[in-house]
């Protein structure tokens, strides 16, 4: 079936989670689960394969071996879309609604010490100082692990240092509870917004 929309039903559950994130709540609505978060996400990820790739749609259940908190499940439903490593577009609903990203999550030392070096680089520094401000501009925010201190090799004042200081960097984007969420038209939104971090990405995957 064709992407609908994501039914208030999604958003309700991960509320009620929040509140009772057990096995005996998740056991008793897991059927909320499969047919109003996971089914529709399946769908929305569907239309969107041709252009992007196939997504991978994260377990609902944390990995809680060395977590200090134990509870179980994730509040938050998320897919990734992958163009390189650790780089792609996502998606994810939640309680406060569905949100997009794009961007890389992490990075071994030596993709990192290339990132460093096309930043540092005039040329390529100023390209992605110019694709990451039109972005938040239309509305993006910036994220990802920064280092506290000054990366080993750089100057305090290098006029990029703030960038220099990602260990990962993504743009997020939320759609909140606006109506768009609920009806087909989200996919077309989606898409668009996943395109214009097309050439953020590419930067990326080009200069790691």
């Amino acid at each position: 079936m064709g992407f609908t929309g994501f039914p208030t039903a999604a958003l309700d559950f991960y509320d009620d989670l929040e509140m009772d994130n057990t096995k005996t709540f998740w056991t008793a609505n897991k059927h909320v689960y499969e047919e109003s978060v996971k089914a529709p996400m399946t769908a929305l990820l569907a239309e969107l394969e041709e252009e992007f790739g196939p997504a991978k749609i994260f377990r609902p259940y944390r990995d809680v071996r060395f977590a200090k908190d134990k509870t179980p499940y994730k509040t938050h439903q998320g897919a990734f879309i992958p163009c390189g490593p650790s780089t792609g577009w996502y998606v994810q609903i939640s309680a406060p609604g569905v949100r997009v990203g794009a961007g890389f999550y992490e990075a071994a030392a030596d993709r990192l010490a290339r990132v460093r070096t096309a930043i540092d680089e005039d040329r390529r520094g100023r390209q992605l100082e110019k694709l990451l401000g039109k972005l938040v501009a239309d509305g993006w925010t910036l994220g990802g692990d920064k280092l506290k201190t000054t990366p080993r090799g750089y100057d305090v004042g290098h006029p990029r240092i703030e960038l220099l200081r990602h260990k990962s960097m993504t743009l997020g984007k939320s759609y909140g509870f606006e109506p768009i969420i609920h009806s087909a038209d989200l996919v077309d939104q989606v898409r668009r917004d996943w395109r214009a971090c097309v050439p953020f990405l590419d930067w990326v995957t080009a200069n790691a």
